[in-house]
């Protein structure tokens, strides 16, 4: 049974500002970001943001969000693996463009050798 709280809020981003805010109210609004006046990007409850100095990490959150890859947790098994280096994410999108595979698929698999492999169906 799942102990975790339901409405955890959801992180708002803004990857050139490099700022997020968390919303507890889930209301269905475009949000803005308060420096630069451009939408906010709903990351998920299970962002763990980078600093504000860190560019690195910011980087690798803004293609990570750019390809529709969140951190949206279903129940108490959180988001799953998401990159945390700019030259993990180069690894996937190289594996992705070269098995013709989508980005978001890639840019979420922790093998990168089974990138573009097709699960194998069950015998009977």
């Amino acid at each position: 049974m799942c102990t975790r709280p339901a409405h955890r809020g959801h992180h708002h981003v803004c990857p050139a500002c490099r700022v997020a805010f968390k919303d507890r109210v889930d209301r269905p609004r475009d949000r803005v970001c308060p420096n630069c006046t451009g939408a906010l990007i709903d990351a998920g409850s299970d962002l763990e943001v980078p600093r504000r100095g860190d560019r690195a990490g910011w980087r690798v959150l803004e293609v990570l969000l750019r390809a529709g890859v969140t951190f949206h947790a279903t129940c108490c098994d959180g988001p799953g693996w998401r990159p945390r280096t700019m030259a993990q994410v180069r690894e996937r999108l190289a594996a992705a463009e070269r098995t013709g595979s989508p980005v978001a698929e890639a840019l979420a698999s922790a093998d990168v050798d089974a990138i573009g492999r097709r699960p194998r169906a069950a015998r009977r």
